[in-house]
């Protein structure tokens, strides 16, 4: 039973890691979204890099409309995804790991919702605890499992990219409690939310955010971060897939159907 997703960001391009794959295209109203699947120690997964397998698409031309209904149409119910962000917490230092807790927008020009009126109708979404408590505990037990030092809750102040910000920029969003910032998780948390898909991001901190690093920033930075902890987080994602049925019950990320009707 395909029931959970991993959704790699910068540096998870590879589902390797992933026994008797299968490439799948899954057609949607939004386009075609190749697809992964494969199985993990019994477990039936599905695997979607989000920049595309050789990092091609940059975070503000991600279909992720596409990728959201293409992965429930399969029947996920449970996403997985990484995110690489810089941090504006002084306890978040580089190659930490965030199970962040909230956003901040600040996208510009993405669609957002799947609910655009018309046949769709119009839907106001909670997004009161946008990424799933549930999931965010079974990362936490399989962080255990393997010593690893994770910590649970932040906020992720999402901009739109692919530039990286200004150091006033960052200066607002650490007044606004900000505690990590990156280009991808609006609106992929929003998406999932509205389908009542459940949804964590593992964040990996790879460099202080402008005006509080002593240095420029530069992607070759964040990449190498990331190929540093690849192999740690994507145990991790692995892990935490084997424990997610025992955690679902305890959330309402899927509460949001009681009050539509998919049609998508």
């Amino acid at each position: 039973m395909l029931n959970t997703a991993i959704i790699g960001g910068t540096g998870i391009y590879n589902p390797d890691a992933l026994e008797e794959r299968r490439d799948i295209l899954q057609e949607t109203q939004y386009g075609a979204v190749a697809i992964t699947v494969g199985s993990y120690k019994g477990m039936e997964l599905a695997f979607i890099p989000r920049h595309g397998a050789k990092h091609s698409v940059p975070p503000h031309l991600v279909n992720y409309r596409a990728n959201i209904l293409a992965l429930y149409q399969l029947g996920v119910r449970n996403i997985l995804a990484t995110a690489a962000v810089g941090s504006l917490n002084y306890e978040f230092k580089p190659g930490h790991f965030v199970l962040v807790d909230q956003f901040l927008d600040f996208t510009k020009s993405r669609p957002s919702s799947f609910y655009e009126g018309g046949e769709q109708g119009v839907v106001h979404c909670d997004m009161t605890v946008p990424y799933c408590p549930s999931l965010r505990s079974a990362l936490m037990e399989a962080a255990a499992s393997l010593n690893y030092q994770v910590s649970n809750g932040g906020v992720y102040v999402c901009t739109e990219g692919p530039r990286f910000e200004t150091a006033a920029e960052i200066s607002v969003f650490k007044l606004l409690g900000g505690d990590v910032v990156g280009m991808t998780s609006v609106p992929e948390v929003c998406l999932a939310r509205e389908l009542g898909i459940c949804y964590a991001t593992v964040a990996t901190i790879t460099n202080f955010a402008a005006g509080i690093s002593p240095n420029i920033l530069t992607h070759s930075e964040v990449y190498e971060v990331m190929k540093n902890n690849t192999a740690a987080v994507r145990q991790l994602l692995l892990e935490s897939t084997l424990l997610i049925s025992a955690q679902e019950t305890r959330c309402d990320c899927a509460r949001i159907l009681e009050e539509v009707k998919v049609k998508l």
